[in-house]
């Protein structure tokens, strides 16, 4: 048995074990493995449970599914509609040309030339009274400040909503006969960024600025108005000494309290619009950026506050009874949806030419 007896076999086993064992009590605890991938993998982190859903945010839940798909029907048939129209216009146009001898083609070729000649100096036209219009409002017209620093209590989709808002803003202005002086303000980060991507975005005819408007504006301090649904004082009329401030904030509802509270901090006066004493809403009375901005655009245009709520505020957000009162709600609200899908068009086509700042 190579020597050894078992006896001595079996001490030296034991005596290895007991040094092997000392030696690993002594030695640096070694790292644990790193984890295997492939078993990663398969057995990822669970994400934490979910709370269910009250029964009231499921139900607003569905009624904000529903909104999104008769828009997206509505928006996709309104589409359809003008493909069609455009594609018959197209097929009675070579009919008619194909039925004329060459000579009265030559005439109804320049007849449609000289339209189109006429039109865009139409257009030309009203870009300069435009520009006229928001040169003069720098100057004299009623001070409108969107704040824009609340980018972080906003999702990436709400920051990009919150742009589309303030263009569509800078559309309505340019459109009417009344132009405010529009301030941007504590423009920077993502919604500086987003801003950036509008076309045409640097020759807007506005101020802005990246810092707050207390910086901006510390020697009118007096003057500011902090326009929100939780001030106690109702906005009777625009003054225009004051400056008056939309809080660029989407899904309010979320952040409560949150410009009052920022208004009170600060020092500065506040105000909401007199919104209940002239039409019932079916819900909050928490608005929109654009829709804040044009019911101020229609005051100055018409000095009436009801005829600005009615015109502004869609169906959707008035009582029953206000909807039943109107008519022709519905019909008034679709006109609505497409003066703004206009204005933003006219306003992407305006800023493609050169404005001067």
């Amino acid at each position: 048995m190579n020597g050894r007896d078992p006896i001595s076999a079996t001490k030296h086993l034991h005596f290895s074990s007991f040094r092997a064992h000392i030696t690993a009590l002594s030695s640096p605890m070694a790292e644990p493995a790193p984890a295997n991938d492939q078993t990663t993998l398969q057995n990822p982190p669970k994400d934490p449970p979910i709370p269910p859903l009250s029964k009231s945010a499921q139900k607003k839940l569905l009624k904000q599914q529903r909104l999104e798909t008769k828009k997206a029907e509505r928006k996709a048939a309104i589409k359809e509609h003008k493909q069609r129209e455009l594609q018959r216009r197209r097929r009675e146009w070579a009919e008619k040309m194909s039925s004329l001898p060459e000579e009265e083609q030559s005439k109804l070729l320049e007849g449609r030339r000289l339209a189109r000649e006429e039109r865009m100096a139409q257009r030309a036209k009203e870009r300069g009274l435009k520009i006229e219009r928001l040169a003069r409002a720098r100057e004299l017209g009623q001070k409108i400040v969107v704040d824009l620093e609340f980018s972080d209590h906003m999702t990436g989709s709400e920051i990009h909503s919150l742009a589309q808002q303030i263009m569509y803003c800078y559309a309505v202005n340019g459109r009417t006969t009344s132009p405010a002086h529009l301030w941007l303000l504590g423009c920077k980060g993502e919604i500086g960024t987003q801003l950036q991507r509008v076309p045409g975005f640097d020759k807007w005819m506005i101020e802005k600025d990246d810092k707050s408007y207390i910086e901006v504006l510390q020697d009118q301090t007096e003057n500011l108005v902090y326009l929100t649904a939780d001030a106690e004082t109702v906005l009777d009329e625009l003054d225009p000494k004051s400056i008056y401030i939309i809080g660029g904030l989407v899904d309010r509802n979320r952040w409560k309290g949150i410009t009052m509270k920022k208004a009170n901090e600060q020092g500065i006066q506040t105000a909401r619009l007199p919104i209940g004493s002239f039409l019932k809403m079916s819900s909050s009375q928490v608005l929109t950026v654009n829709q804040v901005f044009e019911i101020l655009i229609k005051y100055l245009e018409t000095k009436d506050w009801k005829t600005s709520f009615f015109q502004v505020i869609p169906s959707r957000k008035r009582s029953d009874a206000e909807v039943e009162e109107d008519s022709e709600n519905e019909e008034q609200e679709d006109g609505h949806d497409q003066r703004k899908r206009i204005c933003v068009e006219e306003s992407s086509h305006d800023n493609k030419e050169s404005i001067p700042a």
